[in-house]
């Protein structure tokens, strides 16, 4: 007896009296585990780049083809905006529900989700941009393949959103990551905006005289007529066939950014969370500004062009902002950036049509754009962990979580876009036209400038009350690590005991 319990109490005592090495040879397999490479980074950032390709070129140009190309009523593409984004938002909490209830697989939870949503997703968005044969069931035909692409695209958007989650459970390297991932994004609204303004660009069907700029045609006929024999004629069959080639080229880079994605990111099982009370917001107003450029500023043959200037110049400020959040705080980094976009939507309306002055606000708003597209996204894995340290019981909803955030920012997009197009149809927005009613430049200063100013700062003053600073940020990322690493000992501790056993 006696030598059995000393022979335990030998056990017990080197048990308990491990080496401290091992201790930190533990926590350096966990940093290395956890640590991720530059192209498991790149991989995971080449994954965003389908939504902001597909969201870019909707945003800016499906207003505008479903008014001079498809040449809808001004009230039905409303409907159509309207819905689709209301049906999408709707869809975001639906899907979230759907993959938190999802299986494990070898793959993942949520690789397969955007895996095999792709294929059907790439027919949709390709069949948007297709005007049928037909007059009767068009906008039927929109409406469908609208909010089925929309649907398809919540499959793949609310499980990449939440594998951030997933691909490391640290924060440094989440934020990083994140960051990789916004700058992809922002290349991707570029790559968008290049490929559907530039080749829509080269077929842009002529817009349709209206009585007052048939007496100016006339009095300009001997000279006009010159200079159009030696044109080439551009038909609207032409423009059609351009949106068709830009949406085939996007759906194929679409393709081939999730195979990288499926292929560079191995998802980790991890904890995260239902919904929490710091929400964010975002403010969509690329159909209007791409009308107010071509419409009110006279720029038709130029407003692709501009919006391209804008999305560089987000790119190159990617860097800048976030240096500018690990410098001086995410919350302070999002009143900066919202701010700094402000004087310039009041420039725009407020100087004369000038296409060199145009380009340098254009460029110069690119930066506030920047602070959009990263602050946000940076910020909700901060939401998470402040969650996971107040409620440690909550696991296996982390695709509700993002897929709510998603949510209020497509309805909030939906409710934007449609009550602008209906405003353009209040005001008399001519299809096509060469020139527009004085009501409609109005409503676009009013849609581009004076509403997204009101807004933001509402939205300001909301922030005003988001509760995590860095100080509380810090002391959750500790509070995370320590359980984590107790968690490990544990694990450790109870395999030593039953090799011993």
């Amino acid at each position: 007896m006696a030598k059995g319990e000393g022979g335990e109490q030998s056990s017990n005592a080197s048990l308990l009296n491990k080496p401290a090495t091992d201790g930190i040879k533990l926590a350096g397999k966990r940093e290395n585990r956890n640590r991720l490479s530059v192209c498991n980074k790149i991989s995971y950032a080449i994954g965003g780049a389908p939504y902001q390709m597909t969201g870019c070129a909707l945003g800016f140009f499906l207003q505008i083809y479903l008014l001079d190309v498809a040449q809808l009523d001004p009230f039905y593409a409303s409907i159509i905006l309207f819905v689709g984004r209301a049906w999408d938002a709707i869809t975001d909490p639906t899907v979230g529900f759907l993959i938190s209830r999802s299986p494990w697989t070898r793959f993942g939870r949520m690789l397969p989700w955007i895996v095999l949503s792709t294929p059907l997703a790439v027919l949709s968005y390709f069949l948007i941009w297709f005007v049928p044969p037909f007059e009767d069931g068009k906008v039927i035909w929109y409406l469908f393949f609208y909010c089925l692409f929309q649907t398809l695209q919540t499959c793949f958007h609310v499980p990449y959103s939440a594998l951030t989650m997933f691909i490391s459970s640290e924060q440094k390297e989440r934020d990083s990551a994140t960051a990789y991932r916004m700058t992809v994004e922002v290349l991707g609204t570029l790559l968008g905006t290049a490929i559907q303004g530039q080749i829509v660009g080269m077929a842009n069907a002529p817009c349709l005289p209206g009585p007052g700029d048939i007496l100016a045609d006339i009095s300009n006929s001997s000279k006009s007529s010159r200079l159009n024999e030696s044109e080439p004629v551009i038909s609207l069959e032409h423009t059609k066939v351009a949106y068709m080639i830009a949406s085939g080229v996007i759906c194929s880079i679409y393709i081939l950014c999730a195979i990288v994605l499926f292929c560079g990111v191995r998802e980790q099982k991890g904890k995260a969370l239902i919904s929490y009370a710091p929400f964010t917001h975002a403010l969509l107003l690329e159909g209007n500004f791409a009308l107010f450029c071509s419409s009110t500023l006279g720029f038709r043959n130029d407003f692709q062009n501009i919006l391209l200037v804008i999305m560089l110049s987000a790119t190159l400020a990617i860097p800048f902002w976030q240096w500018f959040l690990m410098r001086f705080g995410k919350k302070t980094a999002v009143y900066a950036g919202t701010l700094s976009v402000v004087p310039f939507m009041i420039l725009v309306v407020s100087l004369k049509s000038n296409l060199i002055v145009t380009y340098i606000v254009s460029f110069a708003a690119g930066v506030g754009v920047a602070a959009a597209f990263l602050l946000p996204w940076s910020m909700l894995p901060d939401v998470v962990d402040d969650f996971q340290v107040q409620n440690p019981d909550f696991t296996g909803h982390e695709a509700l979580f993002y897929s709510f955030y998603v949510f209020f920012t497509k309805f909030a997009s939906g409710v934007s876009l449609g009550i602008s197009t209906l405003s353009l149809d209040f005001a008399g927005y001519i299809s096509r036209g060469c020139s527009q009613p004085e009501e409609v430049h109005l409503t676009l200063k009013l849609l581009v400038s004076a509403a997204p100013v009101v807004l933001i700062i509402i939205g300001l003053l909301i922030l005003y009350s988001y509760p995590i600073d860095e100080e509380r940020r810090q002391g959750n990322r500790k509070l995370l690590q320590e359980q984590r690493d107790n968690e490990a000992d544990s694990e450790t501790d109870s395999t030593e005991l039953g090799n011993t056993v």
